[in-house]
């Protein structure tokens, strides 16, 4: 019997197996196996350690039962990880739950008292001959489609983030058998993830539309206007979902990264650092329940956006079922394409080494756009007249069926021209990022200049991909055209989830190998798969701003359509204001969820450096440190610091559309959408090519990365500055803006019959 205590990084003691596999001499490893079979067959673990204290193992175990012994380890780290993770989502629900009913009241409030909650029909746009159901149907409906957006919104985050904390310790346990197993598992995860979103989303808008119809009969213009409020409730409880989770996790990432590796030079996701489950519960409460919300708000939006349209077109006025359909076809075909172009990367072909992971990630992209044209061209022919009407402000315009075809196509294809875009600007294994990190020689300053000036250029490409879409889809079919190319873009969401979610499964997984001490080439095998997963969650990002960018000028479309305002004309003085503090807002936001994040950050830090100046034996690995407090820290600070930024985008079109109109309203909304999308675009890369500069520094796989490092190098260090500066910019304040702008189109999407009725206040005072 042997009394063992635990220093420096390892806490787990079951090794025989483990240090066999890394001794090459035969001769040696029978010596090894002789030392241990006849010295140590069991070990006792003290209870003054940190293997008893933090994961609740006490007692006798026998060392050549190694297996079992790891397997418990891991799963009270994902335990840890996962019961956080769950306690963080339900207190922030509570929270949201309360703004998701005074919300719901408002809208019924508003909409109904349009016409001082009259019960009579009133004439329908599409034909003023014609009669359709009153205002106060609208109010009801709109109401319940906004409940139920917002509760599968929840649901879909929710779930998101229970795969992911299943998916952690399997990915690292998987790790051990060699890097392609860990992939599948890590791969497969987030594509149960993307399907069960993709259809939650799908399923939930169909049943409503035809639950409704039961109501609404022919009146198809008051139905779909009704089911506009389901992509309101999504995207609002995205924007909490965004916002709150990243705080969460950038508050506990960047305690964690500056007093652990810069002042203590302790790896990354070492346990004795007090911030380091409050690090990993982040990852999966922001970069999975927030990626997932907020993807399935786009989703929501760009359907509403096109059904509104479409049900005062030719589908709705000669009540052609198939045809009002089209968007949800479109997302149809996208799952079972998404099917298809995932057993590419788990079943037809093999990942074998590290080189191989990020191709098999890009060539998703690539193979499921390709698959998606054809099943494009499917749906189009098999479903759609071939000429139709669209409404186009105030007139009917014509259009083919390969019109439309174009449209989707163009949003699909620009859609993966701005994820290699992001990819080439956010990955290391392109020139931008390894001068970013040659930069780090130098110092932090000079490797925020370049960081800085990366994210500035990398916008060029991607605004002229969807300035090009927009000309494209506009041309052929109006704004129904830009909503169907939003849906093209979103069409192969189930794999843009899969290879999103990837990066922090992948990313937590090497956590817990850390922190369960495990060897240092399984470490090795999770850096590379996480290494990977950072620069597809920067495609995933660029996806979610390019298409909240389309998604936000269709829905701007449908809610001038349905104000009734025939033009907007910047040189009229209500409308150019509009466009100045629209054009303001993106800055005003980011500022106040930027401070949000170093706020919490700071307490965060002064908690870790109290925790390490004052607790005997925590460098030594002697004494366990306190998470919940940290994790106490993260919860409080998120929650407290989600309200204004919210408060600030969902009030704001219903103050500027009551006090000064729909033209000052659709000026805000344009003055948003342009400056809201280059921000978040550039945010989002400068960020992920800091991580990446950095994560190019530690990996040291070529001889130029080599000459910057090892960790602790002062190039290094610089490179975790810049790091820490870019994680509010990527995983906040970025990803956080595309929601802006959506959420302020369909919020006044939703309440452009009030404002066009009660608007301009002040300007029928003065």
């Amino acid at each position: 019997m042997i009394k063992v205590s635990f220093i420096s990084n390892s806490i787990v003691l079951c090794t025989a197996t483990r240090y066999l596999r890394n001794i090459d001499d035969i001769s040696s490893q029978v010596f090894f196996m002789l030392v241990h079979f006849l010295a140590v067959p069991i070990v006792h673990i003290a209870e003054n350690t940190l293997l008893n204290s933090i994961y609740g193992f006490g007692g006798t175990y026998n060392l050549f039962n190694c297996k079992a012994f790891l397997f418990n380890v891991l799963h009270n780290l994902n335990w840890l990880i996962d019961f956080g993770a769950t306690s963080f989502l339900f207190t922030e629900y509570q929270y949201v739950g309360i703004f998701m009913v005074a919300f719901a009241v408002l809208i019924f409030l508003f909409l109904g008292s349009v016409e001082g909650f009259s019960t009579s029909f009133r004439p329908c746009t599409y034909d003023q001959e014609k009669l359709c159901k009153p205002a106060l149907a609208t109010a009801i409906f709109s109401t319940v489609s906004f409940l139920l957006g917002a509760i599968t919104s929840v649901v879909s985050g929710f779930l998101g983030m229970k795969i992911a904390t299943y998916a952690n310790a399997r990915t690292t346990l998987e790790a051990r058998k060699g890097v392609g197993k860990a992939f599948i598992v890590a791969f497969r995860s987030g594509a149960v993830m993307g399907f069960l979103l993709a259809a939650n989303g799908l399923l939930v808008l169909y049943i409503t539309i035809n639950l409704f119809k039961i109501y609404y009969g022919d009146d198809w213009e008051g139905l779909f206007e009704a089911i506009t409020g389901y992509g309101l409730g999504g995207s609002s409880m995205a924007l909490f979902g965004r916002v709150g989770g990243g705080i969460y996790t950038k508050a506990a990432d960047v305690g964690a990264d500056l007093v652990g590796k810069v002042e203590r030079n302790i790896p990354e996701d070492d346990p004795r650092n007090p911030a380091v489950i409050a690090d990993n519960v982040g990852d999966n409460v922001g970069d999975i329940a927030g990626m997932g919300s907020d993807l399935f708000g786009s989703y929501a939006e760009a359907s509403c956006a096109a059904l509104v349209v479409a049900s005062i077109s030719s589908f709705g006025i000669t009540h052609d079922f198939t045809g009002m359909c089209y968007p949800l076809l479109i997302s149809s075909m996208g799952i079972l394409v998404c099917l298809i172009t995932t057993l590419f990367a788990t079943d037809f072909f093999e990942i074998k080494a590290v080189k191989e992971i990020e191709p098999a990630l890009k060539n998703q992209l690539i193979i499921s756009t390709i698959l998606m044209t054809v099943g494009i061209a499917i749906v189009t022919w098999t479903c759609l007249p071939s000429s139709f009407t669209i409404f186009n402000f105030g007139v009917q315009k014509d259009v083919k069926n390969w019109q439309l075809f174009l449209c989707v196509c163009v949003g699909l294809w620009a859609g993966l021209i701005i994820g290699f875009v992001t990819e080439y600007y956010t990955s290391n294994a392109y020139s931008p990022v390894q001068d970013v990190a040659d930069s780090c020689r130098t110092g932090a300053a000079t490797n925020v200049i370049f960081g800085l000036a990366l994210g500035y250029k990398s916008v060029i490409i991607p605004i002229f991909a969807i300035a090009v879409g927009i000309f494209v889809s506009f041309t052929f079919a109006a704004m129904y055209g830009i909503a169907v190319a939003a849906l093209g873009m979103l069409s192969t969401i189930a794999t843009g989830l899969a290879i999103d979610a990837y990066g922090p499964i992948s990313d937590n997984a090497g956590g817990i190998a850390e922190m369960a001490g495990m060897s240092h080439r399984i470490r090795e095998r999770t850096d590379a798969l996480d290494a990977a997963g950072n620069t597809t969650a920067a495609i995933g990002k660029g996806f979610a701003i390019g298409s909240a960018a389309l998604v936000s000028l269709a829905l701007f479309g449908a809610f001038v359509s349905r104000a009734g305002i025939s033009s907007v004309d910047v040189l009229t003085p209500k409308v150019f204001i509009g466009l100045l503090v629209g054009a303001m807002l993106p800055y005003w936001f980011s500022a106040m969820t930027m401070k949000s994040v170093g706020s919490a950050a700071l307490k965060m830090v002064e908690e870790v450096r109290r925790q390490f100046n004052t607790i005997p034996g925590l460098m030594e690995g002697l004494a366990k440190p306190d998470y919940a407090t940290c994790v106490k820290i993260s919860t409080d600070a998120s929650i407290k610091e989600m309200i204004p930024p919210g408060a600030l985008v969902m009030l704001t079109p219903l103050i500027v559309g009551t006090f000064f109109g729909v033209e000052t309203l659709s000026g805000v909304l344009a003055g948003s959408l342009v400056s809201g999308v280059q921000i978040a675009i550039s945010a989002s890369n400068t960020g992920g090519a800091w991580d990446n500069a950095k994560k190019y520094i530690e990996a040291g796989a070529s001889e130029h990365a080599r000459t910057l490092g090892p960790k602790g190098s002062e190039p290094h260090k610089a490179a975790v500055i810049g790091d820490t500066i870019g994680d509010p910019l990527k995983d906040t304040s970025g990803p956080s803006l595309n929601i802006l702008i959506k959420l302020m189109a369909v919020e006044s999407l939703v309440f452009a019959p009030f404002f066009a009725t009660h608007g301009g206040l002040l300007f029928k005072l003065f």
